[in-house]
């Protein structure tokens, strides 16, 4: 049986994710391939520090002791940011790797340019756990896109904000009271202005445009508000009137080909 080389590009919460889940369905992965998988590499900022062990794999600071490989089939990327993340998976696709990101910050902006340095090479790029990946939104465009044309999507893309503006309605909380107790459970990051600014829904929303559309709107043309200004008062008032607030991302494209989008 053959096997596939993985090598993991950080090691946080996604990539640790992603090491435990291949190992748990490692059985099930090579019944349904009928290829054997290893991770063979795995990069971190910090190789002193304490981790879940890895027997067998390579620990590494240095991404070119995983570029320099004889082979890696595939890379998953899990790394915080713009960069290094793209010129890692570049790099990675130029010496022959299938590509894999959860980096939808990275994506929404280079994404395109990955998609097709990898299509000259016939490689794949994964990237459906940047955007709703629990639905899943991505499959299922490009599954309507081969018989259908979707004009448009609407859609809540954030979880953080979700769960905020549904304790404040349910609770009778306040948002600052909302956003600790995301923080505590671990729904929102210690700086949470990517998720309640609309951020994080706005590249998610760019990255379903260049799937559904093949490009995207003028960024800046773009209206994306946040919750962060939404009052106890205006929760309760919007309840009595059986109305509720939600954070919701929405693309559509005319008959022009014209792209509007906006989070709000």
């Amino acid at each position: 049986m053959s096997t596939i080389k993985i090598a993991i590009l950080g090691f946080g919460t996604v990539g640790e994710g992603v090491y435990r889940i291949l190992n748990e369905k490692k059985k099930e992965i090579e019944e349904f391939t009928g290829r054997e998988i290893e991770v063979v590499s795995i990069l971190v900022r910090d190789k002193s520090k304490e981790r879940t062990p890895t027997p067998g794999v390579q620990i590494t600071d240095n991404i070119e002791d995983i570029l320099t490989k004889a082979r890696i089939d595939i890379v998953f990327e899990a790394i915080v940011g713009e960069q290094p993340a793209q010129d890692y998976l570049s790099r990675a696709i130029e010496k022959g790797s299938h590509v894999i990101t959860a980096n939808k910050k990275m994506f929404a902006t280079h994404g395109p340019a990955l998609i097709k340095k990898a299509a000259l090479k016939d490689l794949a790029v994964g990237y459906e756990a940047t955007t709703a990946g629990g639905i899943p939104i991505i499959r299922t465009i490009e599954n309507l896109l081969l018989g259908d044309r979707v004009l448009r999507i609407r859609g809540i893309l954030n979880g953080t904000s979700n769960f905020i503006l549904t304790k404040m309605m349910k609770d009778g909380v306040s948002f600052e009271s909302a956003l600790e107790e995301a923080q505590a459970l671990g729904y929102a990051e210690a700086d949470p202005t990517d998720d309640v600014g609309g951020g994080d829904a706005f590249r998610k929303l760019m990255i379903m445009s260049q799937l559904a559309y093949g490009k995207q709107p003028n960024w800046d043309e773009v209206s994306v508000q946040g919750i962060e200004e939404i009052s106890q008062d205006e929760i309760a008032n919007a309840t009595k009137e059986n109305l509720c607030y939600r954070h919701i991302a929405d693309i559509s494209i005319d008959e022009n080909g014209d792209i509007r989008g906006s989070v709000g």
